[in-house]
């Protein structure tokens, strides 16, 4: 390949699956790092996205819509996303012409919400390659609703989810656990939150599993996915209110470690921020305590209380 190298950038490619909340998270963090002073620019992945609720600089849609190729190619919207990602995988050069034009800035890649893009179907994944390619420094930042911990079954797809997507995409990786503040919404957790972000011994889980008399049967399956996800030791999750400045804070902290954007120069840093961020010694726990304190009820049953009741 002749020609200078493309300059560094940064940014973040958001993912997870429909209603997680990648959108509000884009708006969210571009007004977030707008005011850090960040030149953000926002990129439209979703050729099925309408009536964005943030300013988009780059929009797939103007390539391909997915009504587009539903009406013409008699598609369902399933099949109609995944050709939309196969054609813009065919199309990278129009994309690359579109990225630059923004020079000196940070990106977000907001991305379609279908599971199977970031599972198994490789389009997306050759797209974030690509990007690679051009000198992007990626963080992939895995949206999944938090109410799902309330439901132990909901809960282990979801860490099958999540590890499938990032041994899938082969990027940094960050699990988010989002709408913190609607957490309890579909019911109580069986335990502390650290034990779902730090996702610690599942047989814990899967007792609690077993207790209800449609699961039991499926004890001994549940047991070897969550021998998989532990085997793996991966899959982690950093909690997050898209309205609240600290639970910003702590993500954006996670995201610029994983992508390295801590260790530039764009912004003022002191060297405890740096030696923080490289040996990892920005524990989590009284962040995770704090939102714990803020969102679940007080005086909740115990476990073995809920057991009694069941």
């Amino acid at each position: 390949m002749t020609g200078a190298a493309s300059p560094l950038r940064f940014g973040q490619v958001v993912i997870g699956p429909p209603g997680s909340g990648k959108t509000t998270y884009c708006r969210g963090m571009q007004e977030f790092l707008t005011q850090l002073g960040r030149k953000v620019v926002v990129v439209n992945m979703d050729p099925a996205n309408e009536g964005l609720p943030y300013s988009c600089e780059v929009d797939i849609s103007a390539l391909v819509t997915l009504d587009d190729v539903m009406e013409g190619l008699k598609l369902g919207p399933n099949g109609g996303l995944l050709y939309c990602m196969e054609y813009v995988e065919a199309n990278l050069d129009w994309l690359e012409n579109k990225l630059k034009e923004h020079s000196d800035c940070y990106f977000l890649f907001d991305c379609p919400g279908q599971v199977e893009l970031y599972t198994h179907q490789s389009s997306v994944k050759n797209i974030f390659a690509q990007l690679v390619k051009w000198n992007f420094r990626l963080t992939a930042v895995h949206l999944v609703d938090s109410h799902y911990c309330a439901d132990p079954a909901k809960f282990i797809s979801v860490l099958c989810t999540s590890l499938s997507t990032m041994l899938h995409v082969e990027l940094p990786h960050v699990n988010i656990l989002s709408k913190m503040d609607l957490i309890e919404q579909y019911g109580k957790l069986a335990f502390n939150l650290d034990f779902y972000t730090e996702v610690m011994d599942l047989t814990y889980l899967l007792d609690h599993l077993a207790a209800d008399p449609f699961f039991k049967k499926f004890h001994r399956l549940n047991e070897k996915l969550a021998e998989v996800i532990q085997d793996y030791s991966l899959v982690s999750f950093v909690p997050l209110n898209v309205q609240e400045k600290e639970s910003m804070i702590q993500v954006l902290r996670t995201v610029d470690k994983a992508n390295g954007y801590c260790f530039g120069d764009g912004e003022e840093r002191n060297l405890q921020a740096m030696m923080s961020a490289a040996v990892g010694a920005d524990f989590q726990f009284d962040s995770t305590l704090g939102v714990q304190e803020r969102y679940f009820e007080t005086g909740r049953k115990t476990v073995e209380e809920e057991v009694m009741d069941l």
